[in-house]
């Protein structure tokens, strides 16, 4: 089937729904319909449009298509039927854990490591003939479901449940597998991105811990990433990427420090910063690979 025999109703691109910070969590009728909890899982967002013919899209948090970058996983989603689209995480693993950081090296690295990709989809915004965002969660679920019950890796669902205790006893169990927390929903809400009456919650738990800024990705004096040094000598790119904020302050506090752009066979074109500055970062509990986020420059 292709786009024009009515199969494909929704296209790329799409406004996703973006879960609000909240410090505990809910009782199980704590939203709309009840709740359903879900593993938070630290991948790239990416939307899944199945479009006929042999082809998919990945559309990324900023609207790129990323199907060139993760060929299996568009290879999985065009396996689907025309006219489906996913909301979900692509996740890359590896030494048994979740490894946000490899799905910033470049394909050959991580195709030369052996790092295993997934797309773990928590819903469903369209099947074929059908905008089903207007539907409730319960009833988008047991779409989900259908449409992923043949399909396989490296597509899957997103482990979820209704009941709270069970979800709360998640974490000492996968944390250290590098889920790094717990996203709410309620089983009445819509697809509706900004409606405060469908919104999403995440929980997840992060600690603070000093490193050095040795490097940043994009202009110098407006980076867009910052290559942090651990305490344990790994050397991660920050994500998500600086913010506006951020990057200013970064900016400003490397002028007289970064070096021309070099490529790095890692992390592709990098500025040195020498000497390295001190920052604070925060690293959510969970496994070996766990993502960095950059908090500030500290005083040196």
């Amino acid at each position: 089937m292709g786009d024009d025999d009515g199969a494909v109703v929704v296209s790329p691109p799409v406004e996703v729904m973006r879960p609000r910070a909240a410090r505990s969590v809910p009782a199980s009728n704590g939203l709309p319909g009840g709740v359903q909890y879900s593993v938070k899982l630290d991948g790239l967002r990416i939307v899944a449009f199945a479009r006929g013919g042999g082809r998919a899209v990945l559309q990324s948090r900023s609207g790129r298509d990323r199907a060139a970058d993760f060929p299996a996983i568009a290879a999985g989603v065009a396996a689907l039927p025309t006219g489906v689209v996913l909301d979900g995480e692509l996740c890359a693993w590896k030494d048994g854990a979740f490894a946000f950081t490899e799905l910033l090296r470049s394909r050959a690295a991580r195709e030369r490591d052996g790092v295993a990709l997934s797309y773990i989809a928590f819903d469903v915004l369209a099947v074929p003939g059908r905008d089903v965002r207007e539907e409730p969660l319960g009833e988008r679920w047991e779409l989900l479901t259908g449409v992923l019950r043949d399909a396989g890796p490296p597509l899957q669902q997103v482990m979820a449940t209704t009941v709270r205790r069970e979800a709360e006893q998640w974490e000492p169990t996968l944390a250290p597998l590098g889920v790094e927390g717990l996203v709410c929903r309620g089983l009445a809400t819509r697809y509706r991105p900004g409606d405060p009456q469908s919104r999403w919650l995440k929980i997840r738990r992060s600690e603070s811990y000093d490193a050095l800024l040795v490097a940043v990705t994009g202009p110098a004096d407006r980076p867009r990433a910052a290559l942090l040094q651990l305490t344990d000598g790994r050397r991660v790119l920050c994500s998500p990427q600086l913010t506006p904020v951020q990057r200013h302050q970064v900016g400003d506090a490397i002028t007289d420090r970064v070096g021309p752009a070099r490529s790095d066979p890692e992390h592709g074109e990098l500025r040195p910063v020498e000497p390295a500055l001190p920052a604070e970062v925060e690293i959510t509990a969970g496994g070996p690979h766990r993502p960095v986020r950059f908090v500030r420059v500290r005083a040196e």
